[in-house]
């Protein structure tokens, strides 16, 4: 059931707007006693998910009683993170998501299902898991709050992501990750239906269907100021609310280009990306719009590590980012690999296939360490002097020796393609 729906590419909906939204959504579901709020953790600071979290509070008090970022692989929120993102919020009510070891397995899809569904390139069966608080914790209510936006793994993000991902453990976040590489992330980017999605409705359907969820959903874009704001809000029990949420999100977060980009410079929020397992959207994210022969430059200044997961930093470090057949090829027979399969995919997903050359300009990271990853190096300080964020307007700009790139000030916030590229 759909309970809200405001939303569209003029949209700039204010903190007030959120409030009353939320509050004919919630006051249709009725009153509860037990509610458990899974918000995104601080790399989806600009989600509002935060401003969505303290509503929800202010809305339910005590009732309000457990908090539990969506964290997935992620480390857990520091406690100047939760100030900064959920201020006024008790930090009392938040609790840490452990995907290694605070799991339940609701049931499995069917290896026959992912078969079907992924065109044979993938026929494993796939568990469904959440953190045991979801099955455990006697809520009457899971608000599950996040933003959908294109995604490199499922292709729009958040609704049932947000689940059997955010809080979900090894096996099953490994499985899925490795089935949309192997699917093709250029097949997947940009839409709402896809094996991953197919997979993750299944296990809805048939073993979350206890779960008292309701999803609150937003998309963000930017308004004629260029400030980030809310443009949709979505709020239902089931797939229609993401749907809305997902046919706004194209509109106001993928870039369809005219001509393919020669060169591309990303900047990455210190706050918000200090590793490469996150910083890669600069990858995913422009790569159908990246010409044959072109360059990415990625200014990072918080870059600190590979994988925020110590295995999976260690793996990246182990075997760096090679092309899609190599890294497969090197999963058929290295075990590590074969049984972290979220890292294999991350490694599928952050090469170019050769296609174009990659740049990293790291705040913390050495050149012996991007080199040995395969990525080229060069100074951040160095490229700030040439591109500086502060001169720089999102899209194409022409530099004062003449040279024309094509600039992104948050590559999380959308979808870049040339029309030619887009399958």
């Amino acid at each position: 059931m759909l309970y809200f729906k405001r939303g569209s590419a003029k949209d700039s909906l204010s903190i007030e707007d959120l409030w009353d939204g939320l509050t004919i959504a919630l006051d249709k579901i009725g009153p509860r006693k037990k509610v458990l709020a899974l918000p995104p953790d601080f790399t989806r600071f600009h989600s509002f998910a935060g401003e969505l979290t303290r509503l929800s509070y202010r809305y339910y008090g005590d009732k309000l009683i457990d908090i539990l970022p969506a964290l997935g692989t992620h480390t857990s929120m520091t406690d100047e993170q939760i100030e900064k993102m959920f201020s006024g919020v008790p930090k009392d009510l938040f609790r840490v998501h452990d995907w290694r070891n605070d799991v339940i397995t609701l049931g499995e899809v069917p290896a026959e299902f992912v078969k079907k569904v992924s065109e044979g390139r993938v026929d494993y069966p796939w568990p469904a898991q959440v953190n045991k608080l979801l099955v455990e914790g006697g809520h009457d209510l899971i608000l599950s709050i996040g933003q959908v936006v294109p995604h490199e793994v499922i292709g729009m993000a958040n609704y049932n992501k947000n689940i059997f991902v955010g809080t979900g453990g090894v096996e099953g976040i490994n499985k899925s990750h490795f089935i949309g590489a192997a699917y093709g992330m250029e097949r997947i980017m940009g839409r709402a239906v896809n094996p991953v999605r197919e997979i993750m409705n299944y296990a809805s359907e048939h073993f979350a269907q206890d779960l008292p969820i309701v999803y609150i959903q937003t998309v963000v874009g930017k308004d004629e100021h260029g400030k980030l704001a809310v443009k949709g809000l979505y709020i239902g029990d089931d797939m229609e609310c993401f749907e809305k949420a997902a046919v706004l999100s194209l509109e106001v977060n993928f870039k369809m280009l005219d001509k393919p980009l020669k060169k591309v410079v990303v900047y990455l929020d210190p706050s918000e990306f200090k590793s490469t397992w996150l910083g890669n959207k600069s990858i995913y994210r422009t790569r159908m719009a990246l010409d044959d022969g072109g360059e990415l430059i990625v200014l990072a200044p918080g870059l600190k590590e590979f994988g925020e997961d110590k295995e999976i930093d260690r793996l990246i470090r182990k075997y760096g980012y090679l092309t899609t057949p190599e890294i497969l090829k090197l999963t058929k027979t290295n075990e590590d690999l074969q049984n972290n399969l979220s890292a294999t995919a991350h490694l599928i997903h952050g090469t170019s296939e050769g296609r174009f050359d990659i740049t990293y300009c790291p705040g913390h990271l050495t050149k012996e360490e991007i080199e040995k990853v395969h990525y080229k190096y060069a100074d951040l300080n160095e490229m700030l002097q040439i591109y500086n964020p502060e001169n720089l307007r999102d899209g194409f700009n022409t530099l004062p020796g003449g040279e024309e790139i094509y600039y992104i000030s948050n590559p999380a916030l959308g979808l870049w393609a040339f029309k030619d590229r887009f399958q």
